[in-house]
């Protein structure tokens, strides 16, 4: 292979100088932001872990984020006629029309917070929650909506054409980790030449997956034979790197080669058993009716950031499509979800940061969860709700402020209504300006992986 020059790196422009550049206001004008507050983002992200995960399906947020709860224009509540409210811990009946009842908004001490009964055990941890309220998804299609919510970017052609969030992180923060991105049945892409090849996300169907793919017979050969065999590789790729002007890619199959070696001598199938998952981590409801499989992908969360081999982990959890009467049980759903994020904090909170001595995990975690869009304030002829161009969002993370709700919809539609001045004018906020800022607070540039959305600092822990 003829030697080249190496190929510039466009992504290993160092996030701290590009940070400090911005200090002096060239990056600053460009994002409408004040210097002090990008200087603040310049924090070291390398430590970071993130956690992305999607309701599937288009939740409804009057439900949760959005609470509605009598009938005005287009909106008919959640009642006792279409809910079914058993097991639902924080419904409390109020009066609604022709004798059933709604629920009263969740208002949690201390907070300015409201919630519908949806929320569940995350309503205890207000003071943690930023709540993103009409989101101008601009679709009403499944996959159209959920490419939007996670790279900020409609389809083209019935295809993705921009990363997702989740890869841009790996790229950014976690290239080097022996798995920089895990995606349980998450709409993960990884879109062009611009994000580094080892941050391609290891997409399967479910965690057990890659334990039955670890396991190797030993017929043939021994434990002695396979360390031979990926050393050769490692230093085969390494040898092609220097020669290569694509050194990005060679480097990134000598560290995976390296990182097989080290998951297969060291036990790490355990971290992918779903069995040995669900025996660590009793706290989370493996019952659950729909997210039982999201609380295999929080344990597999927990136990790979433990031992620090994953950098982001993403995953979906189901049940939210309810246009019949489905729509009974949709309240339970959300609670089922919310119920799992928070014992997923309250475990990130016991357990110690692998590389930052005296930090507990959740001092160094960030969640973002989204869905499709959301379902429509008017119940159908089938008792259940369809899709709707609206959305809401949650952010949990020590950068973002904590009991905080960002974003409206009109009261009678609960359609996005505009949020602030943005550089266009007013406008709602979009999955586009989400996503900026989510990059933005970890010393990532948006402009460098979106083509759309704004900073919000409106969102971000001040300095």
């Amino acid at each position: 292979m003829p030697r080249h020059a190496p190929r510039p790196r466009r992504l290993a422009v160092p996030r701290r100088a590009l940070l400090e550049a911005a200090a002096g206001a060239a990056l600053a004008g460009v994002l409408g932001l004040p210097a002090r507050v990008l200087a603040a983002q310049g924090k070291a992200a390398e430590d970071e872990f993130f956690l992305f995960i999607h309701a599937s399906g288009g939740w409804d947020v009057t439900l949760w984020a959005d609470p509605r709860n009598e009938a005005r224009g287009l909106v008919s509540p959640a009642t006792t006629d279409n809910t079914d409210i058993a097991g639902l811990r924080l419904w409390v009946d109020a009066p609604a029309a022709g004798g059933a009842k709604s629920f009263a908004p969740v208002t949690p001490k201390g907070s300015s917070l409201v919630f519908g009964p949806g929320i569940g055990a995350l309503a205890d941890m207000h003071d943690r929650l930023c709540i993103l309220n009409g989101l101008a998804m601009n679709t009403v299609s499944h996959p159209d909506g959920t490419a939007f919510s996670t790279t900020g970017r409609h389809l083209s052609g019935g295809r993705t054409v921009a990363s997702s969030v989740d890869a841009i992180c790996g790229s950014e923060l976690g290239a080097g980790q022996t798995f920089p991105v895990v995606s349980v049945q998450f709409p993960s892409a990884f879109v062009g030449d611009r994000l580094d090849r080892r941050a391609v996300p290891l997409m399967v169907g479910e965690i057990g997956t890659l334990s039955r793919s670890l396991s190797r017979a030993r017929h043939y050969d021994t434990d002695e034979d396979r360390a031979a065999v990926t050393a050769l590789l490692s230093e085969e790729a390494r040898s092609l790197a220097e020669r290569s002007s694509h050194t990005d890619a060679l480097h990134g199959f000598a560290i995976q080669a390296e990182g097989l070696g080290q998951m297969l001598s060291s036990g790490l199938q355990e971290v992918f058993s779903r069995g040995k998952l669900i025996q660590a981590h009793p706290e989370f409801n493996h019952a659950a009716r729909y997210a039982r499989q999201a609380a295999v992908n929080a344990a597999f969360a927990i136990e790979a950031m433990r031992r620090n081999v994953v950098r982001c982990v993403s995953f979906s959890s189901s049940g939210f499509d309810t246009h019949t009467s489905t729509y009974r049980q949709h309240a339970a759903t959300q609670q089922e979800l919310f119920d799992l994020i928070a014992a997923l904090l309250g475990s990130l909170d016991k357990t110690p940061h692998p590389t930052r001595a005296g930090k507990k995990l959740s001092d160094h975690t960030h969640i973002l969860v989204t869905s499709d869009f959301c379902r429509t304030p008017q119940l159908n002829t089938a008792m259940g709700r369809d899709h709707y161009p609206n959305n809401s969002a949650m952010v949990i993370s020590p950068r973002f402020r904590g009991s905080f709700a960002f974003g409206k919809t009109d009261p009678e539609q609960l359609l996005p209504a505009p949020a602030k001045t943005f550089q266009g004018g007013p406008r709602p906020i979009a999955p586009p300006d989400l996503l900026a800022t989510f990059l933005f607070a970890f010393g990532i540039s948006p402009r460098e992986h979106l083509r759309d959305g704004e900073v919000v600092p409106e969102l971000l822990r001040s300095p």
